[in-house]
């Protein structure tokens, strides 16, 4: 019976520990992602931050794309995720920019005048190799009264070291 009790007590302490620790896993996420979510709704932006708090440093990745173009939230939510790894992998990886500038110029002759029309055409392209891993949706919320759907996708980049 003492055994029993010892054994029973055991178990209680260790169950627990382990629902006090687990309750606390992603309190700095949520706070994070509820900062984020109220920054963007009184100043929106969308491309690439790094955020910091006491013990984190996050890399995010905001996307914000119209409900109206998509069919159906699996298709919103794949394209936000392929454009929030093309923003991180930019970031990380770096990119190539090429320019080319073409100058067309065509003539137009009447009997009475020659017309001259000058069209320049720009073309840029933009190459990034590389692979970004461990990026996830933090957040996802909408905006503009329904019309729009804004994706906040992170990735930890270190823990700060305690001094």
């Amino acid at each position: 019976m003492k055994n029993y009790l010892f054994s029973l007590f055991i178990l209680f302490v260790i169950s627990i520990n382990i629902v006090i620790h687990s309750q606390g896993f992603n309190d700095s996420r949520i706070s994070l992602s509820n900062f984020i979510e109220r920054m963007y709704k009184s100043s929106p932006f969308e491309g690439v931050k790094i955020f910091e708090d006491y013990d984190h440093q996050y890399f995010i990745s905001i996307i914000s794309l119209d409900k109206s173009k998509y069919t159906n939230s699996s298709v919103m939510n794949r394209v936000a995720q392929v454009k929030a790894r093309q923003q991180a992998n930019t970031f990380f990886n770096g990119s190539t920019i090429s320019s080319d500038l073409v100058i067309k110029t065509t003539e137009t002759k009447d009997s009475t005048s020659t017309e001259t029309t000058v069209e320049m055409i720009e073309s840029i392209r933009e190459n990034s190799l590389g692979f970004v891993e461990g990026l996830e949706l933090l957040t996802n919320f909408q905006t503009d009264e329904g019309k729009r759907m804004v994706f906040v996708f992170s990735r930890e980049m270190k823990e700060k070291e305690e001094k």
